[in-house]
């Protein structure tokens, strides 16, 4: 018996359906909690070709939700130990394997050749770029987030809006995993929403993943859903970039104080704090070391993207344009 005929009975598979995902290529950002699931129910279902892309690798405080790991695996790098394990489970898959970390300069490069795109590294950074790359190329993207006992998936891009559509801008904290705690089984159960989702959309299911939203909120048992698909686009985004893509010309503003990082994100960077910024750069300040050029492009930097995105907000409504971000975490 064929080990997908569980699967192929289903009259929205069947054998069309099957050639379908085996001849599918999925690009797969992030290997840990969320990528876990992903992984195994993707490559289980049968899809063609993964490729994976993470630059961590597997620590033991990870363990209790990045299930596709054992103790052995710890110190590899998760894309590898990853392919390991999945290529032992679905021999006729094909995995590429890539430890470096998704950014504005290699998106294009990794988005050729394939049908859809996982977004599972739960970042900021890397949802807004995958988002932009996407949208610009019309692949779907199916993103998701969890923290603590709650979590979200969703189809976007290709036919629909875009995670910025949705989440014009970003939240107030950067909180993560790390800071605010998280339950394994909510990690698990979000990314094989994404799984279904991602599966949904390369069949062609109907109606479609892509457009909408399922939430999970465990800590009171409750699951929702809604349609984004007339969601448009927001107007002035900020958008994230790279260190190799900031031009010579930028003006490179760090906004992390010399005890969070007491080297800056770029050579040349000024150091400058977010209310220092803003404050130099008011229509009725005096000139200040902080001040900036409004004709220049200019690069807020900070750990996540949130202070960075915040101030870049608040220099618009002064009147300057050019700006972008630089999240200096997620360049680890």
């Amino acid at each position: 018996m064929s080990r997908y005929a569980r699967q192929m009975t289903l009259p929205e598979v069947g054998a069309v359906g099957q050639a379908r995902l085996a001849r599918a290529h999925v690009l797969v950002v992030g290997a840990g909690g969320l990528g876990a699931p992903v992984l195994q129910y993707l490559a289980a279902a049968g899809i063609g070709c993964l490729t994976l892309l993470d630059p961590d690798r597997v620590e033991e405080s990870n363990l209790h939700r990045q299930v596709l790991f054992t103790m052995a695996d710890i110190g590899q790098t998760k894309v590898t130990a990853a392919q390991a394990r999945l290529i032992a489970s679905t021999p006729a898959l094909t995995v590429y394997p890539h430890a470096e970390a998704l950014s504005a300069a290699n998106v294009s490069r990794y988005l050729n050749n394939v049908d859809l795109v996982v977004d599972a590294a739960d970042s900021f950074a890397t949802s807004y770029i995958l988002s932009d790359a996407c949208l610009a190329r019309g692949l779907p993207l199916i993103s998701a987030s969890v923290l603590a006992q709650r979590g979200y998936v969703g189809g976007f891009c290709g036919p629909a809006p875009s995670l910025r559509a949705l989440f014009p801008e970003l939240p107030e904290s950067a909180a993560s995993c790390a800071s605010a705690g998280v339950m394994g089984p909510v990690v698990g159960a979000t990314g094989a929403l994404q799984a279904q989702m991602a599966l949904k959309t390369l069949l062609r299911h109907s109606p479609s993943p892509l457009g909408r939203v399922m939430q999970i909120e465990m800590a009171d048992l409750t699951m929702s859903s809604f349609d984004f698909s007339t969601a448009c686009e927001p107007p002035d985004p900020l958008r994230f970039t790279s260190p190799e893509l900031i031009p010579a010309r930028a003006q490179v503003i760090d906004l992390r104080s010399i005890e969070e990082a007491p080297q800056p994100a770029v050579a040349g960077a000024r150091r400058c704090l977010p209310d220092e910024l803003i404050t130099a750069n008011m229509s009725l300040a005096p000139p200040a070391a902080a001040a900036l050029l409004p004709g220049l492009p200019t690069v807020l930097c900070c750990r996540s993207g949130v202070r960075a995105w915040r101030a870049g907000r608040a220099l618009q409504a002064q009147g300057f344009t050019q700006i972008e971000i630089l999240a200096v975490g997620d360049l680890a």
